[in-house]
């Protein structure tokens, strides 16, 4: 109503890989998708040990279902038909914590580098046929999943992050989307690996010993 554009709704739980991509596929028929943005994703309630994990086993299979296999079966649901227009836009949301092993977040952060890859492989694979793929790093944006409700300069509302990240489009195939991300992104990119992945692991777990005093003091 706001946009005066007609929106079509499929409902579809990510976390489930039969068959899901069967109904998507028929409620996206005789559609012309320019667009994909491929933003479906979870984390860990809080960080913690690989083992330690609750519901790994749950946990593992949700996680490959979301953050991995829905990115690769979109693609390969709307792709062929930009191909035949020469045109199209993939978006695929990542995260910051891609780009380095992140301790405690170690699946999630996996998840995420997969996501990074695949997207710069498939830039790489179909921009000479007129189809931007573009792989989104974020930090912390003020989200329902990263539990930040008050959104600060370095970790901005939804709104306000998709504006930045919007203009680079077609410019980078990689991108933190926003300024004050990119500039922490480079300035991480600067230390040793092993520094930065012994500095994400020591701010992980003071994260994590404050979830676990929260949950105490309740």
């Amino acid at each position: 109503e706001k946009y005066k554009v007609e929106t079509k709704v499929i409902v579809a739980d990510f976390g489930e890989r039969e068959d899901i991509y069967n109904g998507i596929k028929a409620g996206l028929e005789g559609l012309e998708i320019g667009v994909l943005v491929n933003n479906v994703g979870i984390s860990y309630a809080y960080p913690e040990y690989f083992i330690d994990i609750p519901e790994l086993d749950k946990t593992i299979d949700k996680m490959v279902n979301i953050n991995i296999m829905s990115v690769c079966k979109m693609t390969r649901l709307v792709l062929p038909g930009m191909l035949e227009r020469s045109k199209g836009i993939i978006l695929n949301i990542a995260s910051a914590s891609g780009m380095c092993p992140t301790p405690l977040l170690t699946l999630y952060s996996a998840t995420k580098a997969f996501v990074d890859y695949f997207s710069r492989g498939l830039d790489a694979e179909y921009k000479s046929k007129g189809i931007i793929v573009q792989s989104v790093l974020p930090y912390y944006v003020a989200t329902k999943m990263s539990k930040i409700r008050k959104p600060t300069l370095d970790k901005p509302s939804p709104e306000r992050y998709v504006r930045a990240a919007l203009g680079t489009v077609g410019l980078q195939s990689q991108t933190n989307g926003y300024l004050p991300h990119a500039l922490m992104g480079w300035v991480i990119s600067l230390l040793p690996t092993s520094t930065a992945i012994n500095l994400i692991m020591k701010t992980n777990k003071q994260i994590r010993a404050r979830y676990f005093k929260k949950m105490k003091e309740k």
